[in-house]
Parts: C-alpha cells; sequence; structure tokens
C-alpha cells in the first residue's frame, strides 16, 4: 500500500518543529515510521507555508487593537487555500493508493486530488475553542472559519481517526459526522526504545519504600495543574508521608518548597534529556499531572509504558488513556485536595496493590497505548478503502 502522508510541518526534520507542538510533531513521526515498518511506502508531503499577505496581518492588527481578539491567519481563506495548492503541487505525478492526514483537517480542505482520504489526530479544532487558552479568546471571522473549513475537510474524509472517545463524540456531535465513518484508535507512547514485562517488574520492584517520589511532567505550569501537584505534596507531608514531587518542563512560577525539585526542561532528542526522563519515569511511583485542559496526553502513555500510575483528572480524552482505580486515578476538575492524597497514600501503603496498579498501567500500553498496535489498526482501515 502506497500512502500519501500529509502533515503542516516537515516530518523528516526535527530542527524545524514547532517547540509548542513537539508532541504533535513526534506522534505524527512515530506514525509514519511504524507505518513503514508494517510494510506501507510512504510519499511525505509537509514543510507547508503561510504564505504572506498585507491582509492577514492588517486583520491581525485590528482585532488585537479595536477588539483586544485573537485573529489566526492559518484560518484565513487563501491560506487554507493555498496550503492545498501546496500539497497537490507536492503529490503531483507521484504514486499513491490514499492520503493520510496526521494532523488538523484544514489544508485538506479544497484539495484538487482526488484519492481516499484519512484524517487520524487527536481533537476537532472545534473541540479546542473555549477549552485551550491560545483559542479561548478568538475574534468571530477566525472562529467562523475554523468551523466552516474544518466541516468541510470532514466531509470530504471517507474515515475520520480520533485518539479519544471524547474526540470523537465532540466531532460527531458538532459536524453531524455520520458515526460509521468515524474511528477511535489511541495514540501511542512517544518513546521509541521498547521496555520489556520483566524490565518494568524490576524497575518497579526497585521503587523506594521509604519516600513517595512524585513526578510531575509538563510544560505548561497552569494548564497542567502544577499548584495542585505542588499543594498534594504538601498534603501529603504533613500526613506524614515522605513525599517529593519533581517538577520537568516549565518553570514553576513560585519558590519551591524542600520537597519539590525543578530539573528544568527535558528534551528526548539530546542524550541528557532522555537519559534524565528514563531515569524520572523509573523511579518515580505516580505521574501526578491535574490538566485542566487535555485533548489527550501522551505523556501518560509514556508514564503507562514505565509501569507509572498517574493521578490526574477526567477531562478531555485523559479517560481514553487513564482507567481510574486501575491504572491510576481520574478526578474531577474540581477535586478536593484531599482526594488525590488519599489514593497516593493508600495505594503507596499497600505494596501489592500499587504492584497490582503498576503491572496493569503497563499492560494497558502494551497492548494498546503503543504505535505498533495502533497503526496495524489504522493499516487495516486503509486498506479497506482501496
Amino acid at each position: 500500500m502506497k500512502i500519501a502522508y500529509v502533515t503542516m510541518y516537515d516530518v523528516l526534520n526535527r530542527e524545524s518543529w514547532p517547540k509548542t507542538q513537539l508532541g504533535m510533531c513526534q506522534a505524527g513521526y512515530s506514525i509514519a515510521q511504524n507505518l513503514e515498518i508494517l510494510g506501507c511506502a510512504i510519499a511525505y508531503v509537509g514543510g507547508l507555508r503561510k504564505k504572506p499577505s498585507i491582509v492577514t496581518k492588517l486583520k491581525w492588527e485590528y482585532y488585537r487593537r479595536s477588539q483586544n481578539r485573537d485573529y489566526y491567519r492559518w484560518a484565513e481563506p487563501a491560506i487554507v487555500k493555498d496550503f492545498a495548492q501546496q500539497i497537490d503541487r507536492q503529490l503531483q505525478d507521484r504514486e499513491f493508493d490514499v492520503i493520510l492526514c496526521g494532523e488538523n483537517a484544514l489544508p485538506l480542505t479544497d484539495l484538487k486530488v482526488y484519492k481516499p482520504l484519512v484524517l487520524w489526530t487527536d481533537a476537532p479544532l472545534a473541540a479546542l475553542i473555549n477549552y485551550y487558552p491560545y483559542l479561548s479568546n478568538l475574534c468571530q471571522e477566525t472562529r467562523d472559519n475554523i468551523y466552516t473549513f474544518e466541516k468541510r475537510a470532514l466531509d470530504r474524509c471517507q474515515r475520520v481517526i480520533y485518539a479519544s472517545e471524547w474526540a470523537a463524540q465532540n466531532a460527531i456531535e458538532t459536524y453531524n459526522l455520520p458515526k460509521h465513518k468515524v474511528r477511535v484508535v489511541p495514540w501511542g507512547a512517544n518513546w521509541d526504545v521498547p521496555t520489556t514485562r520483566r524490565e518494568i517488574e524490576l524497575e518497579i520492584s526497585r521503587r523506594s519504600s521509604q519516600s513517595c517520589n512524585l513526578l510531575f511532567l509538563g510544560v505548561e505550569w497552569d494548564r497542567k495543574g502544577g499548584e495542585i501537584a505542588l499543594e498534594v505534596t504538601r498534603n501529603l507531608n504533613n500526613m506524614g508521608l515522605n513525599a517529593t514531587l519533581t517538577i520537568a518542563g516549565s518553570p514553576p512560577k513560585l519558590t519551591l518548597p524542600e520537597f519539590a525539585k525543578y530539573v528544568g526542561y527535558l528534551n528526548k532528542n539530546t542524550k541528557y534529556g532522555r537519559e534524565t526522563l528514563k531515569i524520572l519515569l523509573e523511579t518515580s511511583h505516580f505521574l501526578i499531572l491535574p490538566t485542566q485542559a487535555e485533548s489527550y496526553g501522551m505523556v501518560f502513555c509514556e508514564a503507562h509504558q514505565f509501569g507509572l500510575p498517574c493521578l490526574t483528572t477526567n477531562v478531555g480524552g485523559v479517560p481514553s488513556i487513564v482507567q481510574h482505580g486501575i491504572t491510576g486515578f481520574t478526578f474531577p476538575k474540581d477535586a478536593e485536595i484531599s482526594r488525590y492524597c488519599d489514593a497516593i497514600f493508600k495505594t503507596f501503603n499497600d505494596s501489592s496493590g500499587y504492584y497490582k496498579m503498576a503491572m496493569a498501567a503497563f499492560d494497558r500500553y502494551e497492548k494498546l497505548l503503543n504505535w505498533q498496535s495502533a497503526c496495524q489498526t489504522v493499516k487495516d482501515i486503509l486498506q479497506e478503502l482501496i
């Protein structure tokens, strides 16, 4: 099977990946690589450029100054049309059976090429409006454009695949999509070094029984619930449990107490970042990330790969990854700190219960939350269309 694989960014050039979308870009890379391993021939289409326009610049200034609203040129009709033209040019004279887009749907809106078209992404853009901060202060023009173009692109797709039940249901309800063309295939862990069950069993057994080590991994301190993680750790110590919190990602917005330490942003593409992160995932007892908004959350997949139970919130696509009471705990956004503390205290002090939960997390990764099984499922979906 020959696949034309479409992304906005250049999948094969890590240096060009937007720093704010490294998780998405790594996912796109993993999808392509695993489809190749499964025998698919990949024609890479990407590195799209936003067409310079004095009109979009003037609109940005107008909405910012007169309305204090955000305007995005990537949703401007002329830009969206130009994206499609760039894709069409790259596809010219190339052989392929199906088009797979591993990102958002907008570049597919005005494609001239007519082959089976499939989208595989974490969530519809419509679901992120007034949900993620960067899409919570939109001018009406950008908002309307997003709905218009996403609807047109999704209607053109023969299959629309989302990473979570939350995303799929949102798309069905928002755009009145027929259920038969929507699928749910969770994304995998963005950690390409394989882990074995025996290795994970050993690492779990080596975790300290004297100190409960919590790990916070997030590049947005507020949205990821950094203050909650700190307060949970403080309360655990007040309860008599020796608890520590290691913070990686964005720097905290306050002076840290003795039980917490910040280790900076850990880039998995560097030797230091990769080795440090691996040690943290192996030696911590829980990933705590009380995120306030999350379309999916691949960090939970990576935690599960290392047998690390997660404490988080039941928002967005998170419940499609973390199973409450089985591979971790998912609480309401407004849950009391005591609920986190009680769950950690009880689980940590029950060695057999903790081991069972940690191994259940790894089993969920091994069966579902890995790119090999995910891409095999999507390959089968693509094959049906050819």
